[in-house]
């Protein structure tokens, strides 16, 4: 079941992005950053500043009362950013993260958008090869990946964001 994520969701939403992004039970999947970055992919701050923000929509997944999946949703004029798009490592390629975008784009049709964009790192070519089986295109627009506390590169390579947008 797809719903709106509350504060009460907070941690177990950290939990699961942090576990399925970082850290040895990513490796359970294969959407893990844990070979690029070290630390934490979020917070329980964080997570609650942008549920609280009334121009994000925070969405979750939940299966048996567990939350297995989620997607974050921010309208950004005439485009719906999509991102932390998670699914626990265990249940990575069940057709869970397909239903969140399939969700996100029902959102933005919902609200009149156009189209949806997200940013990846540049050195997941299996994660952009998979968004662009489901639509995304890259815009050729870059930006350096933030450095801070909490994400620490450990790659070889410089890490960048590039952009993939999909028009509906």
């Amino acid at each position: 079941m797809i719903a709106k994520a509350t504060l009460q969701d907070v941690t177990a939403l950290t939990t699961l992005i942090n576990s399925a992004y970082r850290g040895e039970t990513s490796k359970k999947g294969w959407t893990t950053e844990a070979h690029l970055l070290e630390g934490k992919r979020t917070t329980e701050e964080e997570l609650s500043e942008i549920i609280l923000d009334s121009k994000n929509t925070f969405l979750k997944f939940t299966e048996n009362d567990q939350i297995i999946g989620s997607v974050l949703l921010v309208v950004k004029e005439h485009q719906l950013y999509v991102g932390m798009l998670t699914v626990s490592p265990e249940l990575q390629n069940s057709g869970i993260g397909k239903k969140m975008l399939a969700e996100a784009e029902n959102h933005a049709k919902t609200l009149g958008l156009s189209s949806l964009l997200m940013t990846v790192v540049s050195v997941r070519a299996e994660l952009i090869a998979w968004y662009k089986r489901h639509g995304y295109v890259e815009t050729g627009e870059r930006e350096p990946f933030p450095s801070s506390d909490i994400h620490i590169n450990i790659s070889n390579e410089p890490l960048e964001f590039i952009y993939l947008e999909k028009r509906i």
